[in-house]
């Protein structure tokens, strides 16, 4: 069989092949703690849930538009005035199932051989993978949080020239936490406009997980970057429906009528029930994802201390998202090394954090979307795992 050339170079999520292996163990009768793969360890709120049954019941069976239900982009469009302050047109949004389709689109638009495309590393696998398969060259740039630093918008901005097309950024990061201040976009959206032919994408998939006095800044409100601007959201981290598959992009006018064509083309529409449902999410009542976020919160508050304390381990606190980036460098073991073999001995999953670029060498990615319980015993285990494999100089004195 010969394929296509490009298709080599479609990298892959390792949080699915860990969450495998997990599984794999799993079927055999261990113990498995799985704190690799990113998502939300709640129910769908019962309302949604009602809201997509009834839909089935009511008869909603068909095709939608391509792009989206209006009343669900309505919806967004509503959300994002209500949160931002930004007036979106819903004619400006495509719904997808899920964020990687916006991802992919924009790719597909912008991304071609002789164009470079800047992305985080360490950042989210599909953003390299993305821009990989469509022609363009990836200039990576440091994200900030964990060992990187703050984020710091002169990183993107020196690395701009005149290839550059398209700037990924993801605000609260996959993996680091961190979440974009509002001086550094300022900053950045004032740099951009010396740059024009530059669009950006803005990954704002865990917007509404942010923790204490940290805030979330969309660049909706950036009214100068909107002709420009790819928002890339969805229902599956906030409202705890990864499987229910409903993302959307709010496109610039002039991209949105093509986003919808590449809808038409690739996947006709996204499941009916599933968009009444989101419906039903961003309409009803907030509660859960107050009680979603204070959860994750406290659940932050004993991961990321207690990693680090732990021997050759140091965590910075991570302001957004459910994952912890611990910097292992000083076990002097590498990170893949560390996510096989306490996977392997200790049946605990954690991801590389390599699977995020390389810049993530030195580092795993935790995820705390799983209860107190489990969260102590995988400490309880990775703890003594380092009490025996760590050089006693690395163990806290007394």
């Amino acid at each position: 069989m010969h394929l296509a050339p490009h298709i080599a170079s479609l990298g892959t999520e390792t949080a699915f092949e860990v969450l495998a292996r997990a599984q794999a163990l799993a079927a055999r009768g261990r113990s498995v703690i799985n704190l690799g793969i990113g998502q939300s360890d709640f129910p769908t709120p019962p309302h949604i849930v009602e809201a997509g049954c009834r839909a089935l019941v009511d008869g909603h069976h068909g095709y939608t538009p391509a792009n989206g239900i209006l009343k669900l982009r309505e919806a967004i469009a509503a959300d994002a005035f209500r949160r931002f302050g930004a007036r979106v047109d819903p004619a400006q949004v495509v719904v997808a199932p899920g964020g990687k389709v916006t991802l992919s689109f924009a790719l597909m638009m912008l991304g071609q051989p002789g164009v470079e495309v800047l992305t985080p590393d360490p950042g989210y696998p599909i953003y390299r993978s993305m821009i990989d398969f469509s022609g363009a060259t990836a200039i990576a740039y440091p994200p900030g949080g964990a060992g990187c630093g703050a984020f710091s918008a002169d990183a993107i901005l020196s690395r701009i020239t005149p290839r550059t097309r398209l700037v990924i950024l993801n605000s609260p990061s996959n993996p680091t936490g961190e979440v974009i201040p509002r001086a550094e976009l300022d900053r950045l959206v004032l740099g951009l406009q010396w740059h024009p032919q530059v669009y950006v994408l803005s990954d704002e998939i865990y917007s509404r997980l942010v923790f204490g006095r940290a805030r979330h800044t969309s660049l909706l409100e950036y009214e100068s970057l909107r002709e420009r601007l790819i928002v890339l959201d969805g229902l599956s981290k906030t409202y705890a429906m990864s499987g229910w598959r409903v993302g959307w992009g709010i496109w610039p006018g002039n991209l949105a009528e093509v986003a919808a064509r590449l809808a038409i083309n690739i996947y006709s529409c996204v499941n009916a029930s599933a968009q009444h449902a989101g419906i039903a999410a961003l309409n009803g009542p907030q509660d859960d994802i107050t009680r979603m976020v204070d959860t994750f919160h406290t659940r932050r508050e004993l991961l990321v201390p207690a990693l680090d304390r732990l021997p050759g381990l140091s965590c910075k606190r991570p302001d957004g998202a459910f994952f912890a980036f611990p910097d292992i460098r000083g076990t002097g073991r590498s990170a893949r090394e560390l996510q096989d073999r306490w996977l392997e001995e200790l049946g605990v999953a954690v991801l590389a954090g390599t699977s995020f670029g390389p810049s993530g060498e030195g580092h795993l990615r935790l995820s705390y979307a799983s209860s107190l319980d489990e969260l102590r015993e995988a400490l309880r285990r990775i703890a003594g795992w380092l009490d025996v494999h760590c050089s006693p100089a690395l163990r806290p004195t007394a």
